[in-house]
């Protein structure tokens, strides 16, 4: 059966680094494919034998992106495995990211109006006015502060990780550097001790031994872990019935290095039975591994 993944998302939240990734892993790829011409590719794809692709559509397609979502829901019912993946970022990241590019955002020209051009803040909400529905309804990745390493890691593991009803999600994240968007379900754990006042433990993380031991002494922390485990353990069900094809926890604690990551490993351990399941840590960047 052929694999599809759609790419769409916020002009700068890194979608030409995810194709890129997909490309590289085997996909054959198109990128800025107007809508009209989705359902003829992908059934030429079928017919010429193609086993995975790629598509990426956003804003820079003409008047017809209000016609995608209605068009992913008929070719899904239709049998066709259209995993769509969302890309977003901040304002500030977006502003930034433009700033050291240089490069103009997609709806200048479109917005241009007596020969003035929009800011690109103008253009930025516009841009999520009009992608508000796909982003509601379609798994989101939030590229805020993440370095194109755990993006290209992320997406992989995504695409791979799609065959289940749902891909449970752990990520443990920093509050100091804002609470990710792309997160179902957030459980705060800056109450737990902390190992950061430790000088020994303090250049570890919760996935180093001496900081996992020393957290686990402290019943608070046990008492944590059960009642987060217990939530989700309960809701799943519930979820699932919902069509949900995504559910991603967040553990966010004051730097995301110590009681996020140990308590987001431990409650891997406790669904190691659930299948597919993702860890991330948005604050420890993985080794940049080649393809």
């Amino acid at each position: 059966m052929l694999k599809v993944v759609l790419i769409t998302g916020i002009s700068g939240s890194g979608k030409s680094v995810a194709l890129r990734l997909l490309e590289d892993t085997g996909f054959t790829c198109v990128d800025n494919l107007p809508v009209p011409f989705l359902r003829e590719f992908l059934y030429r794809s079928v017919d010429n034998g193609l086993e995975r692709v790629a598509v990426a559509i956003d804003v820079r397609a003409p008047g017809d992106l209000h016609q995608l979502p209605s068009l992913i829901t008929e070719l899904r019912d239709a049998g066709m495995p259209i995993q769509v993946i969302f890309l977003d970022a901040s304002d500030h990241t977006l502003t930034q990211r433009y700033s050291e590019s240089r490069r103009r955002h997609p709806l200048t020209d479109r917005l241009r109006q007596d020969g003035h051009s929009p800011s690109l803040q103008a253009c930025i909400d516009v841009e999520r006015h009009l992608l508000a529905p796909l982003r509601e309804t379609e798994h989101t990745i939030d590229t805020t502060g993440l370095t194109p390493g755990q993006l290209r890691a992320w997406v992989r593991d995504l695409v791979q990780a799609d065959l289940a009803p749902v891909v449970l999600t752990f990520v443990s994240f920093a509050y100091k550097r804002g609470a990710p968007t792309d997160v179902d379900l957030m459980f705060d754990v800056r109450c737990l001790p902390n190992p950061h006042y430790d000088p020994e433990l303090r250049p570890m993380t919760g996935k180093d031994e001496p900081v996992a031991k020393w957290l686990a002494q402290f019943g608070s922390v046990e008492n944590m872990i059960n009642d987060i485990a217990g939530f989700v353990e309960r809701w799943l069900p519930l979820y699932t019935q919902d069509t949900r094809h995504y559910l991603t926890v967040g553990i966010g604690c004051t730097g995301g290095q110590h009681r996020s990551v140990y308590v987001t490993e431990q409650l891997a351990l406790r669904f190691a039975h659930h299948s597919p399941l993702l860890i991330r840590h948005r604050n420890q960047p993985p080794v940049d591994l080649p393809l």
